[in-house]
């Protein structure tokens, strides 16, 4: 059989409901233990915790110790996959921070929960079953970090967190899931998906702010994270790639400071394009030297340039790394 580990970081699929309404709350990370017998029909599995953390509390400094620790496991041969465990409010990004500087093609995979523990109708254990099957799955390798919930699998890249409570929260929006789970097999629809360049496996120190573009917005958040020292910015544009003119003067002021500027949409379906001509359309933004970061989401685009940043590359590099996926 194949042997999976399974990395706990804490997480709703961690917690317990309070009887007394307290609300939800950590419990001891080893409650998942129980579950271990479930999965002795898939995989033999061992299960490792290194953190107890609600997901709002993840940083990318946790993303960078839980890269350490799948690396470490991937390494070992005896080791064919790793399941980790963690929190739904950000999962999205650590998968991603994943998919980026984990180079090995073992299988990846993050589950979690949209119900605690104790909770009528828990969807845990449930998940946690289906993460490992997956990571047992031959055409599971060389897909980089999945993300399975709720029946489906999704790449790190296009999932993201759609619902606040309903367990069907994990959707790519744009290409839908790679694959599904039945409970007697597994049907993966494509083994083509988007996979860029590994990035070094580095504790990130770079600060990059992440704002999102409305109406009638002006500069001021952009000149915010220019006095703070940032080192980068993504923002959210309207759109294709566009902005109301209010927020040029603080971009053109950025870039001049050398302060890289990445540019999404805040449409969850579609890419960054630089199409419109007019005053702070995407045309305009790419010519000021705007880097256009094709689908990904707000949030991801910020997690890539904060290990884009430790690279120490010129621009015209970095804007590569984004637009040509290299």
């Amino acid at each position: 059989m194949k042997q999976i580990v399974i990395i706990t970081t804490g997480g709703t699929i961690a917690m317990v409901e309070s009887t007394e309404g307290n609300g939800v709350k950590p419990q001891d990370p080893a409650a998942l233990q129980s579950v271990l017998p479930l999965l002795t029909p898939y995989a033999q599995t061992r299960m490792e915790h290194i953190l107890n953390l609600p997901s709002p509390h993840i940083t990318p400094q946790e993303m960078y110790l839980i890269a350490q620790k799948v690396t470490e496991c991937l390494a070992q041969i005896d080791t064919d996959g790793v399941v980790i465990t963690h929190g739904t409010d950000t999962l999205e990004e650590t998968a991603f921070f994943l998919d980026l500087v984990i180079q090995s093609d073992k299988p990846v995979v993050v589950t979690g929960a949209m119900r605690s523990h104790n909770e009528l109708g828990a969807d845990g254990p449930y998940n946690l079953v289906n993460a490992v099957r997956v990571a047992a799955h031959d055409q599971a390798k060389g897909l980089g970090t999945l993300v399975v919930f709720n029946d489906e699998i999704h790449t790190a890249r296009q999932v993201t967190k759609t619902h606040t409570s309903n367990v069907a929260t994990f959707q790519s929006p744009a290409l839908g899931p790679i694959g599904h789970l039945s409970k007697k097999d597994i049907r993966f629809y494509r083994q083509e998906v988007v996979r860029e360049k590994a990035l070094p496996l580095v504790n990130p120190t770079a600060t990059v702010a992440l704002i999102k573009a409305a109406a009638g917005m002006d500069d001021s958040m952009i000149q915010w994270a220019i006095k703070q020292n940032y080192d980068g910015i993504v923002i959210e544009a309207l759109g294709q790639g566009n902005l109301p003119p209010a927020m040029l003067p603080g971009i053109r002021q950025s870039l001049k400071q050398n302060i890289p500027i990445v540019l999404v949409s805040r449409c969850f379906n579609g890419s960054v394009q630089d199409i419109y001509a007019y005053v702070g359309g995407g045309k305009q933004l790419k010519e000021m030297g705007v880097i256009f970061a094709s689908d990904l989401s707000g949030q991801k685009a910020r997690i890539k340039l904060m290990l884009s940043l430790e690279l120490n590359l010129p621009i015209s590099l970095l804007k590569e790394r984004f637009e040509k996926l290299i």
